[in-house]
């Protein structure tokens, strides 16, 4: 073989070898193609069992809750009382079924609504207060706080159901219990990035949600922001600081004390940053707004933040708010309306006997009751346990806002609905 043979065979070979190799590489190459899109395909598939086995999980909760969830009032025993805070002033309460019986499950945020007769009074009061906890199988439990007087009007009663409970109400009384209810609920079946936010007492629905996500199968991740006043006021700080730490890798806790006490409260070891939450503090910790938010506290905190949220371009059907304030007829009864502004349609109460023009500086049909004294049972003042709810004899009238409690036709929730036109009510 020449020379130039051996040369042209050499090239020739050479190239054979190169294709050779590229082909090679090309196999490789797509054979770990193949293989990360079955990797991912597998994670997909795994991902979407996950969601379906976590939504008919839920649907079986559910479904049993409605099975169990009972109608009117059912009867409950005050099992324990357990302080809360270093003041005193707020108390959980576990209550389990007088009859022993299964109790329903419900949804993280919503609320129990109370009814007692209390020592010396006739009349039941009423009252609705939050699940504090995730739900459990045997019993429920509630969070309350000692209701004193408005801070605008000391002359008024403080809080009637609040005050008994905390100061009167023994372990192994029996109360009067409607099932669980209310709109301000965690989307379980949501997987995106939580927001909870609780001021004051109004933490306990969110405490609800963050126990049940870190006990869920789920790794949902959490940002707690919880706001108070001082440490005084703290309530389940050896529980929050134990759920950041067992479930560092889900939850992120924020304590923010308004006015801590000088020289008792430590930042870094008591609170974790001075002043209220607010979408300042929320922009500096977490890494964007695409969250779903929660929000529950007293009227400071609901009067801004929903709003500070949106304009930091949270959709609106992503912040889910809940208003934490007092609750009593006390401070209805002692409304005093201006005279000069009872110029509306004519309101009747029919079996008290009393006809008057509507008050126009009334909030409500049940105040406007109470200042022409007539008694017309209130309990949550929100639309939400239907005690006030009164039969239309003849007339119309028109609620406030959305309310929760599914009124019958012909009927009004009085604490929070106005006349539309002259009136006549069964009351």
């Amino acid at each position: 073989m020449t020379v130039l043979a051996l040369s042209l065979w050499a090239v020739g070979g050479g190239a054979v070898v190169a294709a050779s190799l590229v082909h090679a590489g090309w196999l490789v190459g797509d054979a770990v193609r193949r293989s990360l899109a079955d990797r991912r395909r597998r994670r997909l598939e795994a991902e979407l069992l996950a969601q379906r086995v976590a939504a008919a999980r839920t649907r079986r909760v559910e479904e049993e809750a409605h099975a169990l969830h009972w109608k009117g009032w059912r009867k409950f025993v005050l099992d324990s009382r357990v302080r809360e805070d270093a003041e005193g002033e707020q108390h959980s309460y576990h209550l389990r079924p007088h009859d022993g019986k299964a109790i329903p499950a419900f949804k993280p945020g919503q609320y129990l609504t109370f009814k007692t007769t209390m020592p010396g009074e006739s009349t039941p009061t009423v009252r609705c207060y939050s699940l504090s906890d995730a739900p459990r199988e045997d019993h429920y439990r509630v969070t309350v706080k000692r209701v004193g007087p408005p801070p605008d009007r000391p002359d008024l009663p403080p809080g009637k159901m609040s005050n008994y409970l905390a100061d009167e109400a023994a372990e192994g009384e029996i109360v009067d219990l409607q099932a669980p209810n209310g709109d301000f609920c965690l989307d379980t079946a949501e997987d995106r990035p939580v927001v909870l936010i609780g001021g004051g007492i109004g933490m306990t629905p969110v405490l609800a949600m963050l126990n049940h996500l870190t006990e869920s199968s789920g790794k949902r991740p959490v940002h707690f922001f919880y706001g108070v006043r001082h440490g005084g006021e703290h309530i389940f700080r050896d529980a929050l600081r134990e759920a950041a730490r067992e479930h560092h890798e889900q939850v992120s806790l924020h304590v923010c004390y308004s006015r801590p006490r000088e020289g008792v409260d430590e930042r870094g070891r008591d609170y974790d940053h001075h002043g209220r939450v607010s979408v300042d503090l929320l922009r500096e910790v977490l890494p964007d707004n695409n969250h779903d938010f929660y929000v529950c506290g007293p009227p400071a905190m609901m009067d801004t933040l929903p709003k500070a949220l949106r304009e930091w371009g949270v959709p609106r059907e992503r912040v889910h708010t809940e208003s934490f304030g007092p609750s009593s007829t006390d401070y209805r009864e002692a409304q005093q309306l201006d005279p000069s502004k009872a110029s509306g349609p004519t309101v009747t109460f029919r079996r008290s006997g009393v006809s008057a023009p509507w008050n126009t500086d009334a909030e409500d049909l049940l105040s406007f009751a109470a200042a022409e004294g007539v008694q017309i049972p209130g309990g949550c003042l929100r639309g939400d346990c239907g005690t006030c709810m009164v039969a239309i004899q003849s007339g119309e009238v028109e609620h406030n806002h959305e309310v929760n409690f599914p009124f019958e036709e012909g009927t009004c929730l009085a604490c929070c609905c106005k006349p539309k036109s002259a009136v006549e009510l069964d009351a």
